[in-house]
């Protein structure tokens, strides 16, 4: 009891900072920003985030840190509106939600996809939000008992969840995360102090930062991939037809799926997956299977819309618990939140909740005010956010490829990181050809100095025994969650084998590994 008072006191001081104008302009810019990204087909919070990383030094980190967290699910938000009225989803996480979102719009519902859509964020956000607020500290105080034997194989799992969940390949999942490993690799070895992979250049015994490697993937190879495939066909977007508000019966189906996408978006997104694009699936396939309007899926279901969209946003939130508490980033944008942490001199971990207890607690209370600032803002602002997609295509990611070149050169002033950028661009332009998932790499590159530093500490102070890794409790634990991520793929496949089914599932069994 006295615990969850200490709680509510410190986040009453937290919305007294979040509440004062110039933190409000700050969110609603993020908000704001988040959602136009969102709509923007290929521009998402990490490119947005990681571009604004080398312009925003000279903002303190309590308003920094409140914008991007806007720009994060603002994000979130943002792509259903794209994938309602034009079927192109602008955030992969919004891809379940064109599914039905699209045919209420051919059928003039399309304002009440996006009344249920915003609200289902709203509340998923919302609730989100509040576990953030009880759980965050109570896990911040577990999480101080691990050891480096723990932390090693929380390392582990993290590796083999993204590697193996991300994408629509284990091995292609596997090649971008050995990319990522490789890559932050490069520099100062933190053990012994000697350069490693710079090959004579000065430029790399630093390493290669992240916001350049997020920028190089996202920005560059986007923009490369986006020439190369130009259409020039415009796709017809679907007017907004009706009020964009719901009916009695809209509402009525629509407000358990908001809180079962909840439920799943939240514990789902804390997980090493990858964001919000598990939950989002497996929430379409719930509403699906317990909706009593199944004959209306694929048809424009109104709970297509409602679940995967709660899901999405709860996803958000979810993330934001090992990342604080762990310094653990699930998602590529959480990586690059973690590189703006370290940016500005904090590092998340077990102590963030005591040494940065007025930023954090701000941050929290900000995200309260995003939520109502979301629906608030973006309903009325709806045919606003369609115009952006009128915007010419070479216009605009000639714009994003310029705005990148400016950031990278104004970080460190180095001619040689711009080389290294559009070195980095091509890689993501071949990532992108080849279907090979870029979160993996950018997880990689943050994770693999934390795991080597973890290891060496472990192994240091059980003077040389492997056998700590599996001797602790906790980390016997999180090492046997790591093997079941990397077989829980093909555990259907395998009980369908041995249930003596016939060779047709030898044979896709065969397919999926031969990906």
């Amino acid at each position: 009891m006295i615990a969850i008072v200490a709680v509510i006191s410190e986040l009453i001081d937290g919305f007294g900072t979040a509440l004062q104008p110039k933190y409000l302009l700050y969110c609603a810019v993020g908000v704001l920003l988040g959602t136009a990204v969102g709509v923007l087909p290929g521009i998402g919070p990490a490119l947005t985030i990681a571009l604004l990383l080398p312009v925003t030094y000279d903002v303190e980190a309590t308003g920094a840190f409140i914008m991007f967290a806007g720009i994060y699910y603002g994000g979130m938000y943002g792509g259903s509106t794209t994938s309602i009225l034009l079927n192109t989803p602008g955030e992969a996480a919004s891809v379940v939600t064109a599914l039905e979102g699209f045919q209420m719009a051919k059928r003039g519902r399309g304002g009440p996809a996006l009344a249920t859509a915003a609200i289902g964020s709203f509340v998923a956000g919302t609730i989100g939000t509040v576990i953030i607020t009880f759980v965050g500290p109570a896990a911040s105080r577990v999480v101080k008992l691990f050891q480096p034997a723990d932390y090693f194989a929380l390392m582990i799992l993290a590796f083999t969840s993204v590697g193996a969940l991300v994408g629509r390949s284990a091995l292609r999942g596997m090649i971008s995360l050995t990319l990522g490993l490789f890559v932050g690799l490069v520099g100062f070895d933190e053990i012994n102090g000697q350069a490693r992979y710079v090959f004579g250049e000065s430029h790399l015994q630093g390493g290669i930062s992240v916001v350049l490697l997020a920028v190089g993937l996202f920005a560059v190879g986007e923009t490369l991939y986006v020439a190369s495939h130009r259409d020039t066909g415009g796709d017809e977007i679907i007017p907004v037809r009706g009020k964009l508000w719901l009916s009695g019966d809209d509402l009525r189906r629509s407000w358990k799926p908001w809180l079962r996408g909840t439920a799943l978006g939240f514990p789902l997104g804390m997980l090493p997956t990858g964001g919000a694009e598990v939950p989002t699936f497996l929430s379409y396939g719930l509403e699906k299977r317990l909706s009593k309007h199944r004959d209306e899926f694929g048809n424009g279901a109104i709970e297509g819309v409602a679940g995967p969209e709660a899901a999405n946003n709860a996803a958000f939130a979810g993330v934001l618990v090992p990342l604080l508490t762990l310094a653990l980033p699930t998602s590529a944008t959480a990586a690059i939140m973690l590189t703006a942490f370290q940016r500005y001199g904090i590092q998340p971990g077990p102590s963030l909740f005591t040494e940065q207890a007025p930023l954090l607690w701000a941050l929290i209370a900000s995200m309260y005010v995003g939520n109502v600032m979301l629906v608030v803002l973006n309903l009325p602002l709806v045919r606003l956010w369609v115009k952006l997609l009128e915007i010419p295509k070479p216009l605009l990611y000639s714009a994003i490829l310029v705005f990148a070149c400016l950031g990278v050169f104004s970080a460190a002033r180095s001619t040689y990181d711009l080389y290294l950028m559009i070195g980095v661009g091509t890689l993501g332009y071949l990532m992108r050809m080849f279907d090979i998932p870029v979160a993996p790499m950018i997880v990689g590159l943050m994770l693999g100095p934390v795991m080597e530093s973890q290891l060496s500490r472990a192994l240091s102070i059980s003077q040389g025994d492997p056998s700590v890794f599996v001797t602790r409790p906790a980390s016997v634990v999180i090492l046997a969650l790591a093997v079941l991520a990397v077989a829980a793929p093909h555990l259907p496949r395998l009980f369908r084998l041995m249930r003596g089914e016939d060779a047709g599932s030898r044979l896709v069994l065969g397919d999926a590994d031969a990906d």
